[in-house]
């Protein structure tokens, strides 16, 4: 049978596998290169063992090591030292379990994740979710580069195929998630051709997170770095209020009040030295921030002309700051400046700026708001707004709060207005939060691609009942400068 019959199709193949390249060489040709031949197959090789024992060094080290230690020396050494390195581990991890688990047991979890749960479906799951590409006869797969097991999730490291980008595997999250056993499936980029899947089998923020006790009276606050609770990663939920607006979009009952709580808590020192001055507009009549207003230099129950003076005053005072920043040739406010940080809370943000009947007091309100969120940043005044409804026509200088918390929303559209386009499709899935969760959350920061998923702390009554207390126990009453005299306020 000639070369070309053994390599051709059986009358019932479709195709059969290619033979390597050199076996098609005429005999002289083959002879002269086969030391070449050799070596490159040798370089394969190695290359093919170096890279699982790159993948696998737990497994393949241990496995050659007790295979070696049988043939030379017999196996019930093999089996001797095995039995004393479980009794090893077994003694660390009873011992000292948190070192073990930062040390051996995440290796351990991430390499039998990495060959149970991935690499033995990796190839099937690409082509069955159509992210594999056929190029003629050939498959081309993402590359799985590594896995990291966290217990609550698994990050998986991926590379990517030219042409691919992160944008096919976000339109087939729940896909990954589903094949994967994982609750859903998240993308972030690491790099040019690499990302990350986070696989999510635990929900970390299920329970209500208790707030710190409040600081002492003398504790120094930094604005740039305010506890507000804590993200799903166990790190601290942090929240920058000097040079910065946040923006808080969630439905009834999600807990956005939660946030402003719990920054007012982080403050709590501040306010009552004088440092942090705070203004609220509360147009529910106080059932939210009037809970405690001791905390507010002045706080208004409605959306009237009240509550639009109170704005145009802070937006006065707002000016007038950066006139005088501008004639001291100082950019920004600093704590040394010697005037007070001013906090603005808008509780339903929409009712002072678009479900205001009064088309005069609602252009005012609207013009007050913007020119203190477009200039406000470097006075040191500082907006925090909320708002269940985030679409243009409600609010449409949204643009204007660099951080923005999406806490439960009611469609799946709201999630890009609330956060930005693409939000949704990178794991941010603010309409799926439960019902049972309230004050969790998605933040989108300034500057940053990444979502985190974060949760408030919880407030009582009680709570709020001692931050009231602690506030007016340590300040005289402040008394709010008349609109025309705004530097008096400063």
């Amino acid at each position: 049978m000639s070369r070309k019959d053994w390599t051709s199709p059986a009358p019932l193949e479709i195709e059969r596998p290619r033979l390597p390249w050199w076996t098609m060489l005429p005999k002289p040709v083959l002879t002269v290169l086969s030391p070449v031949i050799a070596v490159g197959v040798l370089a394969v090789a190695v290359n093919f063992a170096a890279r699982r024992v790159y993948r696998y060094p737990i497994t393949l080290t241990t496995t050659t090591s007790l295979v070696v230690l049988g043939c030379w020396h017999g196996w019930w050494w093999s089996l001797g030292v095995a039995l004393g390195v479980v009794a090893v581990l077994a003694g660390w991890w009873w011992r000292w379990r948190d070192s073990f688990t930062r040390t051996v047991g995440a290796q351990l979890a991430s390499e039998f994740r990495r060959v149970r749960v991935y690499a033995i479906v990796w190839r099937r799951t690409m082509r069955l979710s159509g992210i594999a590409r056929r190029v003629g006869r050939s498959w081309y797969y993402p590359r799985l580069r590594r896995v990291r097991a966290d217990g609550w999730r698994d990050r998986v490291l991926v590379g990517l195929l030219h042409g691919q980008a992160p944008k096919d595997f976000e339109d087939r999250a729940a896909e990954l998630a589903h094949a994967f056993g994982a609750t859903s499936c998240r993308v972030r980029v690491d790099k040019p051709r690499r990302i990350w899947l986070d696989l999510i089998h635990r929900d970390t923020l299920a329970a209500p997170i208790a707030p710190p006790l409040l600081s002492a009276a003398d504790a120094v606050v930094d604005l740039g770095r305010l506890v507000v609770g804590m993200v799903e990663t166990g790190r601290e939920f942090v929240l920058r209020l000097l040079g910065n607006h946040l923006l808080v979009v969630g439905s009834t009952g999600a807990g956005k009040s939660s946030v402003v709580w719990a920054l007012l808590w982080a403050l709590a020192p501040a306010i009552r030295s004088g440092r942090v001055q705070v203004f609220g507009v509360d147009p529910k009549g106080g059932m939210e921030l009037g809970r405690a207003p001791g905390l507010f230099t002045r706080l208004v129950y409605d959306n009237g002309p009240d509550a639009v003076e109170l704005l145009e005053h802070v937006a006065t005072l707002t000016r007038q700051r950066a006139a005088h920043f501008r004639e001291s040739k100082k950019k920004a406010w600093t704590p040394e400046s010697g005037q007070p940080f001013v906090l603005l809370v808008v509780d339903e943000l929409a009712d002072v700026v678009a479900y205001q009947t009064d088309r005069n007091l609602k252009a005012r309100a609207n013009a007050a708001l913007q020119s203190i969120t477009s200039q406000g940043r470097a006075p040191g005044v500082c907006v925090v707004g909320q708002v269940q409804d985030p679409r243009k026509a409600v609010l449409d200088f949204r643009h204007l709060f660099p951080t923005k918390i999406a806490m439960r929303l009611d469609e799946p559209d709201q999630v890009n207005l609330a956060l930005g386009d693409g939000a949704r499709a990178r794991g941010a899935a603010a309409d799926e939060i439960s019902d049972d969760t309230p004050g969790v959350a998605w933040v989108l920061s300034e500057g940053r691609r990444q979502i985190d998923r974060v949760r408030a702390f919880h407030f009582d009554d009680a709570h709020l009942d001692e931050l009231d207390a602690y506030v007016r126990d340590g300040s005289s009453p402040a008394v709010l400068p008349a609109p025309h005299r705004p530097e008096a306020a400063a």
